[in-house]
């Protein structure tokens, strides 16, 4: 077993900045390569302090203020205008970052392109769901509508 510092969230294990324990082949393989994380030693608390403080920084401040944002993200349809071929097949898959940009340009409000979460990856034209972290204690459910782009 090996104890690594989160530097990102990632599903499943904890958020940045926790101090958590993986087996050893998942963190020398998977976790720090990626930048996920970072090995821990006696000395890395500065670290740790420095990763939480930026974290709060981008959390949403206030509960209120998420609670409002989650009751208009998933009050909405959000359109994504992709490239496609034909029968509707993607070039590619809808990323993150494209739900945050286009959660933007409806007037929704700004998200964090790595809190979007899809529970299977979206490679056909359609209306599709996607998931958006907007705290550790807070999910919003976002109905996409993927349309083809003429």
């Amino acid at each position: 077993m090996a104890k690594v510092i989160l530097t990102h969230e990632v599903s499943g294990l904890g958020a940045a900045g926790d101090v958590i324990e993986v087996k050893s082949g998942y963190a020398r393989n998977y976790l720090v390569p990626k930048g996920y994380a970072v090995s821990w030693s006696r000395g890395s608390e500065k670290q740790v302090e420095q990763i939480r403080s930026a974290r709060a920084a981008r959390e949403l401040a206030t509960l209120e203020e998420a609670k409002a944002l989650k009751d208009k993200l998933e009050s909405a349809l959000v359109k994504l205008h992709v490239k496609s071929g034909a029968e509707g097949r993607l070039f590619g898959s809808v990323r993150g970052a494209d739900v945050a940009t286009a959660v933007e340009a409806a007037g929704l409000g700004k998200i964090d392109k790595r809190k979007v979460e899809f529970p299977n990856p979206i490679k056909y034209t359609g209306n599709h769901e996607a998931t958006v972290r907007l705290r550790d204690d807070l999910v919003a459910t976002v109905k996409l509508q993927v349309i083809a782009q003429r």
